[in-house]
């Protein structure tokens, strides 16, 4: 018995029982009619099922106790309750109404015979839709598939045209890069091709000084061998000595070309690259040009400040050892023509960038320097100290801003105001001779512009003209 007991125990049907229960109270209302009858038997059944296992414990446990074990429990308990629930109640409906009874369950089995029939039609049909719903469907699934095999294949014609693509890509890339290489060679060789030339012209110019040379000598040879008074000779032996040319003086006209075309080089090359590198730093293009002008400017100044020296150190060293036909001032010239090379360019453009540095009219920002246009100083200082060894050095004009238009330094394609405000690129002077016109920018009241400026900051002024013409000034 108590292995029984321990079972119905441990099985919990008294739990399952009460759950279950639960669960059909919440969904009574939403079950059916049929679904609420299965429910109630099924627990019919389980309750029997205990009521099953608790009568064979109460038969085990009252076999226990023998032949009169429990026996007053079961008279005075169990045999009440047991005829209390098997009691037949008196019917309350009367007899005479069991015929309408009859009747009434009759045609209820037959309302319900002809809603089970419409059911099942209603079934029938519905399958009927169903059935055609699973064709649609079907239909639907097939286009589908077949749309999705053209995106495939849409995908893949894509996907090759994409690699074609990136195959021309990298193609034009190889090519741009065959192109960029054949164009820094072909800059090689219009480097080499420039070496070239200078070299051919330092030939031609070491030529006519060997010809020159050649006609002197052959002069003198034709002299000495003239039969003229030895007293005549001596006497013109002097002025021979002091007219024989030097080669400064023979090659003074085809340097002198040659120095006013690299000027106007430096406008047009070295000028345009140093304006679009500060261009990067400095977006005011005013500043910009007025940096490059006192560039230029301070290059000059510190070019002829370092010929001067070095010329002085040529005659200190010429005037211990120096005989010959040429004084010793053309002896120093020479000297200098002949070694251009000597010429300590770095420490001009050290000066010049010293000099900028210290000057009020420019500025620049603090993350980079003016080192950024030594090429156009180095280029400039070179081109200003071989102008000094002209006969009539090259010089540049002086100009400062608010001063009068001046024609005879300046051409100007229109003109819109009297007085310029900045200089963009200075004029070239042989004396008082304009070889080379300048670079000018006027500005209808300039001049209270610049003074304003002035007063105000060390820094230029920004928009305080309410006009303002370029005026392109370079003629050569």
């Amino acid at each position: 018995m108590a292995e029984i007991l321990r079972r119905l125990t441990n099985a919990s049907s008294f739990s399952v029982l009460q759950d279950k229960l639960e669960n059909w109270h919440r969904d009574y209302h939403m079950f059916s009619c049929d679904q609420n009858v299965n429910r109630c038997c099924e627990l019919i059944e389980l309750t029997a099922k205990i009521q099953g296992q608790l009568f064979n414990i109460l038969n085990i446990t009252a076999a226990e106790g023998g032949h009169y074990g429990g026996v007053d429990t079961l008279k005075t308990r169990f045999l009440p309750w047991l005829g209390s629930c098997f009691s037949i109640s008196r019917p309350s409906i009367a007899e005479d109404t069991s015929l309408h009874l009859f009747q009434d369950a009759a045609e209820k089995e037959r309302k319900m015979k002809e809603l089970l029939l419409s059911h099942e039609s209603e079934i029938r049909k519905m399958e009927a839709q169903l059935n055609s719903t699973n064709l649609q469907l079907e239909s639907v699934t097939a286009e589908l598939e077949e749309a999705q095999k053209k995106l495939d294949d849409t995908k893949c014609k894509s996907a090759t045209t994409l690699l074609a693509t990136e195959d021309e890509i990298l193609q034009l890339k190889a090519d741009l890069l065959s192109t960029n290489e054949q164009l820094d060679l072909y800059k090689r060789k219009q480097d080499t091709i420039h070496d070239y030339e200078r070299q051919i012209r330092l030939l031609k110019d070491e030529l006519a000084y060997l010809s020159s040379e050649k006609v002197m000598l052959q002069e003198r040879l034709v002299r000495s061998r003239s039969p003229s008074p030895l007293p005549l000779l001596s006497r013109s032996s002097s002025p021979l000595r002091s007219t024989s040319p030097t080669r400064a003086q023979l090659t003074n006209s085809s340097r002198h070309a040659r120095l006013v075309s690299r000027f106007s080089d430096l406008y047009t090359m070295e000028r345009l690259d140093a304006q679009s590198l500060l261009r990067r730093y400095i977006p005011d293009l005013e500043m910009v040009q007025r940096i490059i002008f006192i560039a230029v400017m301070e290059s000059f100044q510190k070019a002829k400040l370092a010929y001067r020296q070095f010329k002085q150190q040529v005659r200190k060293t010429l005037s211990t050892s120096h005989f010959g036909p040429e004084s010793l001032e053309d002896a120093a010239v020479d000297y200098i023509v002949r070694n251009l090379d000597l010429y300590d360019v770095l420490c001009s453009v050290n000066n010049v960038i010293l000099a900028m540095n210290k000057n009020p009219q420019i500025s620049f920002p603090p993350e980079v320097d003016f080192r950024l246009i030594c090429p156009l100083i180095r280029e400039t200082c070179r081109v200003a100290f071989a102008m000094q060894t002209l006969d009539t050095p090259l010089d540049l004009a002086y100009g400062s801003s608010g001063e009068l238009f001046n024609n005879a330094k300046l051409s100007a394609s229109f003109f819109l105001a009297p007085l310029v405000a900045y200089y963009v690129w200075p004029a070239l002077v042989e004396g008082s001779t304009v070889v080379v016109k300048g670079e000018a920018v006027t500005k209808r009241g300039a001049l209270w512009s610049r003074n304003r400026s002035r007063s105000a900051s060390p820094a230029r002024s920004r928009s305080l003209s309410p006009a303002r013409s370029v005026v392109s000034l370079y003629n050569i």
